[in-house]
């Protein structure tokens, strides 16, 4: 005949899970005796957490169809500014092709890479360049020489 499959380590773990349902249940009616009853927590129409539920006549209809979750398509968004900016490169490095021009009246630095200019540029140099919306933000295109 076959012994009993029930462990001395089962056993325990079964005590154990019996007590902690125990004293889950004895909080529970401290809580309840205490007056701490109320398990709810609500936002009022300010975004402060209070303990009375929000007033019914203040709730406010919204349309779902009008949330837009993502970013908005290119065509949504407003253009940036396409005119002519004045600047002046604070570093360029030929050799890997990329630079950053700093804005006379904005003082923004911006990231120009080889493939926007339209001349040779080195550092110091005062530039016109027109801004493009980058994957990083904005970068410096049709960049050349004033």
């Amino acid at each position: 005949m076959a012994g009993s499959q029930e462990t001395f380590g089962k056993k325990e773990r079964e005590k154990k899970r019996l007590k902690k349902k125990k004293d889950k249940l004895l909080k529970k009616e401290e809580r309840r005796a205490s007056g701490q009853e109320s398990e709810f927590i609500y936002v009022d129409e300010f975004g402060q957490l209070t303990s009375t539920p929000p007033d019914p006549s203040k709730k406010i209809k919204v349309d779902a169809s009008t949330i837009e979750i993502g970013i908005p398509k290119k065509e949504d968004r407003e253009e940036e500014e396409t005119a002519d900016k004045v600047g002046k490169v604070s570093f360029f490095d030929t050799s890997k092709g990329f630079g950053f021009i700093i804005d006379t009246t904005s003082q923004e630095k911006y990231f120009v890479h080889v493939s926007g200019l339209l001349e040779e540029i080195k550092e110091n140099d005062k530039v016109t360049f027109e801004l493009e919306r980058g994957l990083k933000g904005m970068n410096a295109v049709r960049v050349k020489k004033v």
